[in-house]
Formats: structure tokens, sequence, C-alpha cells
């Protein structure tokens, strides 16, 4: 027991890189993402991507990638290095746009050599980040075969993305992308933000669109590699902005706290 406990304090001791990913058109939030990214949409007066950065920071991670596609001089022109956000940052030009996965395998050099954070960049939440890599290292150092850990929620409207099935253990079983009513087996799904292990880049192929939960997650499940589910604490703020609704929403909501 020991053993196991100093294995996971030395995962822990050691802040993961993070891929925040931002090359989307954003065209459902338009006029507002015509002249910008969607991670670049204004929430409590600051784009939404610096609100990311931030969060990321206050948790100790420092390396940051963010892939690029539409738009990209409006992120590489704010942020710069990071130096002004107290992190460094590594850009990863798309095009064509290569998708949630592919991203990943455009940065192996830089992701490979720890385990690794994915945020989607259209998420604005308080998680409490280090609950969720605790979780992914103590599975890690339970089952070393793991993949990734992806972080669950609760959603009121199942059918409209992809679900997420576990067992008892947190052991991820199955996945489902934007089912039919008669489909729907459970309320959880992916809320965007996930801690991958590096062997796991290899299995995805360069140069193409690939996908986490349409592609990757399914090839890794029959394949046998262990994937785990995490679901979100009661209380957390976690918001897809993907919407005008939703936008309108965290605006709402996030005005003195970001």
């Amino acid at each position: 027991m020991s053993q196991q406990v100093s294995a996971i304090a030395d995962r822990l001791a050691c802040p993961p890189k993070a891929l925040i990913l931002a090359a989307g058109e954003g065209t459902r939030l338009r006029p507002l993402t015509l002249d910008r990214p969607k991670p670049m949409a204004p929430i409590a007066g600051r784009p939404l991507l610096e609100h990311i950065v931030e969060w990321l920071r206050s948790y100790g991670v420092q390396e940051i990638a963010v892939n690029l596609h539409y738009r990209p001089e409006a992120i590489t022109s704010h942020f710069g290095d990071g130096a002004a956000y107290g992190v460094r940052v590594t850009y990863s030009y798309e095009d064509p746009i290569l998708g949630t996965a592919g991203a990943v395998r455009k940065l192996a050099d830089f992701l490979d050599g720890g385990p690794f954070l994915v945020v989607y960049g259209d998420v604005l939440t308080d998680l409490d980040l280090r609950r969720l890599l605790m979780f992914h290292h103590e599975q890690a150092v339970r089952d070393p075969a793991i993949g990734a850990t992806v972080s669950l929620y609760h959603v009121p409207n199942p059918t409209e993305v992809g679900l997420v099935g576990a067992d008892g253990d947190g052991r991820i079983t199955r996945f489902l992308e934007k089912p039919r009513p008669e489909e729907v087996f459970t309320d959880l799904a992916n809320t965007g933000i996930l801690v991958v292990e590096p062997h796991v880049i290899e299995r995805i192929p360069p140069h193409v669109c690939y996908d986490f939960g349409r592609d990757l997650f399914p090839r890794l499940l029959a394949d046998g590699v262990p994937l785990y589910g995490w679901v979100v604490p009661v209380g957390t703020y976690l918001l897809d902005i993907g919407t005008p609704e939703k936008y309108a929403q965290a605006q709402r909501e996030w005005t003195g706290r970001g």
C-alpha cells in the first residue's frame, strides 16, 4: 500500500502538460465568431480561452499547447508566448482541421513524456483538477494499461451529446454519440476535460481527422485498453458555451467570478 501511495504522489508531483482544443469555427455562435474563434468569445469581459488558461495555471499547469485553424491570429496576438499569463504556449496550426484526437497526434513530440490534459476550448469550468488527476493516477497505479480518464457530468438532454457508460468501478464500457431517444442508457456525458496517457498517441493515425468520442475511444475499448470515467462533484460549474443560449447563460452566471 505504501508503494502505491508513493507512486501516486510521484505522479501528482509533476504538473501535466495540457492541450486546449481551439481550432473550431463556432458557426452556431455567429455573428460573434465571424472575426474570432469560439474560444476567444468574451465571458465577463475576457476571452473564454483566458479563463481556461488561468484555471489550468491555478493547478500548476505551465506548459500549454493550443491547436489553431480558424482565425488563428486572434489567439496568437492575444496570448503571444504565454509569459503574460504565467505559462508557456506552443501553437499547432492545422490545415485541414484534424479533429480532437488528430490534434493530439500532431503534437506527439510536445505531449509525449507523461500523462497530459486535453481541454475542449468551449468549456467554462471551475472543476477541481487536482481531484481528477488524483483519480486518474490512482487508476494508473492500479491498472498500468490505462489509456485515459474521461471526466463526466449529468446532462438534461442525453440525445444531444455523446453518452458514456461505466461499471461500478468507473471503468468505461461503451460510448454512444447523440443517441436516438430509445437508445439512451445513461445521462452521463464527456465534459471535454480528459487525462490521457502518452502511449495512446501512437494509436492515433497521423495526418487525418480523428475524433476521441467517434474514433479513438471506441477503438481503444475494442482493443481492451482500459478507460475510466470520473463524475464531477456536485457543485462544479461546467458549461459548454457552444450555443447562443449557453453563451448568454455563461455571461449571466460567470460575471464577477472570472
